[in-house]
């Protein structure tokens, strides 16, 4: 009896991420992410698709601004698990052609959100966005390295999977 259950449930796991990765091939906003090497292929998405994912806030301080901050974003192993994504890391890259990568153990809950709001305001070029991948810095002393530092690019605008 359990079996159907199981598969039932695998194929419906399916079937979601292949709605995702479909309805995400014609976002109806301006693309503020590209996800290549997925097994839907490149996979654009705009903010509203980003934001149908599911939200969660981070309050942390950062290296980079003044006091804590509010930062609202889809979850790192969110993306991952909606769009079916089995790599050894991701290839994030800026606008600027920064890039880092982040390694598959780092999308898991409570780790890292890709950011589009700071302070409840969508983030500008100017302002490091519209993407910033954050980590939650003040949870732990693990999240307070350089190495995590250097993974929390700003302007990101590309993820890739690496194999």
């Amino acid at each position: 009896m359990l079996q159907p259950l199981v598969k039932a449930a695998a194929l419906l796991a399916f079937l979601s991420c292949s709605a995702l990765a479909q309805s995400s091939a014609a976002p109806t906003g301006d693309v503020i992410l590209t996800v290549s090497n997925t097994p839907a292929g490149e996979v654009p998405l705009d903010l509203a698709l980003l934001e149908e994912m599911g939200s969660e806030t981070i309050e942390t301080s950062t290296i980079w601004t003044e006091g804590v901050q509010s930062f609202e974003g889809v979850p790192l192993h969110v993306l991952v698990e909606r769009l079916g994504i089995d790599g050894e890391a991701l290839k994030a890259t800026a606008i600027n052609d920064y890039a880092v990568d982040i390694p598959a153990e780092d999308a898991v809950a409570g780790g890292p959100i890709i950011a589009y709001r700071l302070n409840g305001e969508l983030m500008s070029v100017r302002d490091k966005g519209p993407l910033w991948l954050v980590y939650p810095y003040d949870k732990a002393p693990e999240f307070q390295t350089e190495v995590i530092y250097a993974r929390s690019i700003w302007q990101l605008d590309r993820l890739e999977v690496a194999e």
